[in-house]
């Protein structure tokens, strides 16, 4: 019997947010379809090639990887790419910073942020934060993030909780009257969402452009956590700051 805790090759990544119902606890079914659609889109039709080559058509098919460790490290890149790329983003972020009804589900997207520019164990520690909430996107992330350092007992930990955590119910169908319907606004100028997805596609690690990543460099610091040192705090106009509005 394999040991939970073991390194096992790693899975495509569709098939990693299937299982784990990626995005579907924090966007509807309807954004995870679409984010799904861009992405498809920029493999282009030759989708049997895995060797991280050329297609005809000039654009690169998708990598897989040696290890276990590699192959983390990249779907957790895709999966902080998806997330910046859902239309809820904006929304879910600002909610993180209402201090009435502060939202766990904005605290991936703040994660995803952290993660993309270099901040790794603040982003740890947002996720952390989600995952306490009840997020099962973020106790997949954590599964990843574990699993790409080789700590595979943690890795475990997280995988069952992504298992664990009831996904948010998929609405049937519109709201209701009287219903308030999500907020869907673009956290991302457009170029730079669909280019973190192009960079993911081509094998690498997504980064921001200077200036969006100078945004988040610049972002109010609370001391050292014990754990997980300078955590980064988000602030009430980060959303408007990031998407030029």
């Amino acid at each position: 019997m394999r040991r939970t805790d073991d390194p096992t090759p790693g899975a495509p990544i569709d098939l990693l947010l299937d299982d784990a119902e990626v995005l579907r606890d924090t966007y509807d079914e309807r954004d995870t379809e679409a984010a799904r659609a861009r992405r498809a889109a920029h493999r282009g039709d030759r989708t049997d090639r895995t060797d991280g080559t050329d297609t005809a058509d000039g654009t690169a098919v998708p990598h897989r990887f040696p290890s276990a460790h590699e192959q983390a490290a990249h779907d957790l890149s895709l999966a902080v790419a998806l997330v910046l790329n859902a239309p809820e983003a904006a929304g879910a972020l600002t909610r993180l910073v209402d201090h009435d009804r502060i939202d766990p589900e904005g605290a991936v997207v703040f994660a995803a942020l952290l993660q993309l520019t270099g901040h790794h164990e603040a982003a740890q520690f947002w996720w952390q934060f989600a995952a306490g909430g009840g997020n099962r996107t973020a106790a997949f992330c954590l599964f990843l993030t574990h699993r790409r350092r080789a700590e595979f007992k943690d890795a475990a930990y997280w995988r069952a909780q992504s298992r664990r955590l009831p996904g948010r119910p998929v609405p049937p169908g519109p709201p209701g009257p009287g219903a308030a319907a999500p907020t869907l606004s673009a956290l991302l100028p457009e170029a730079v969402r669909h280019e973190l997805l192009g960079q993911c596609h081509r094998g690498r690690h997504p980064s921001l452009p200077a200036p969006l990543e100078a945004v988040i460099n610049r972002l109010r610091v609370d001391g050292d956590d014990e754990d997980f040192g300078e955590v980064p705090q988000p602030g009430a106009g980060l959303a408007a700051e990031l998407s030029g509005r």
